[in-house]
């Protein structure tokens, strides 16, 4: 982009370069150059909206984190309706399918990212803790309305379904995971305490 134009949007198209970048090529390709490349802009973009790299790569991983948690109230709006097991085991594909993967791992691999990050989430893998507590809300909502049992340890229930959901999906490069895994992981983990008729 020639110097001196407007770029509409410049957050949002720089996040969804990245999450290109991520998905393409791994985080250890994500550079400040890679993004504005795929964004088709300035260097100078990046840093106009951004201290710095990591501070771009915090707020994409907020932003992310915001996305999950708005599709939430969406989720625990369902509870009581449909297929139980089914409706969480696309939740979690829809999760990992998307760049969730690419963002734990670009997390891990970054720690001055991490560090940031861990000053306003001392504990926990970000986006993964969070999916967790949407996962948390919707099943205690179930609990709720009896399709789960009244027992049900939704804390320990919702965090599991993200770490056995992880695994499945972790290697982006293997093949693609299959709907029935997924549905025979959430079964597996949530079977024992499902009510629905």
């Amino acid at each position: 982009m020639p110097t001196g134009v407007a770029m509409r949007d410049a957050r949002e198209r720089l996040f969804d370069a990245a999450e290109r970048v991520l998905l393409r090529d791994g985080p250890s390709a994500l550079t400040s150059r890679a993004v504005t490349a795929e964004a088709g802009c300035a260097k100078g973009v990046l840093h106009r909206h951004f201290a710095d790299f990591d501070a771009f790569l915090a707020e994409l991983v907020r932003d992310r984190v915001r996305r999950i948690e708005g599709r939430g109230a969406a989720l625990r709006a369902s509870a009581g309706t449909g297929d139980l097991v089914g409706r969480l085991a696309d939740e979690l594909t829809d999760l990992f399918e998307s760049v969730a993967v690419a963002i734990v791992g670009l997390v891990t691999s970054r720690d001055g990212l991490r560090a940031r990050l861990r000053r306003e989430r001392p504990t926990g893998v970000p986006l993964l803790t969070d999916a967790a507590g949407v996962l948390a809300s919707y099943l205690a909502a179930e609990r709720d309305l009896g399709r789960l049992a009244p027992d049900a340890d939704v804390d320990v229930l919702a965090p599991t379904l993200i770490g056995a959901a992880h695994l499945l999906f972790a290697d982006r490069t293997g093949p693609t995971t299959g709907a029935d895994a997924v549905r025979r992981t959430v079964a597996a983990v949530v079977g024992g305490v499902v009510r629905e008729g």
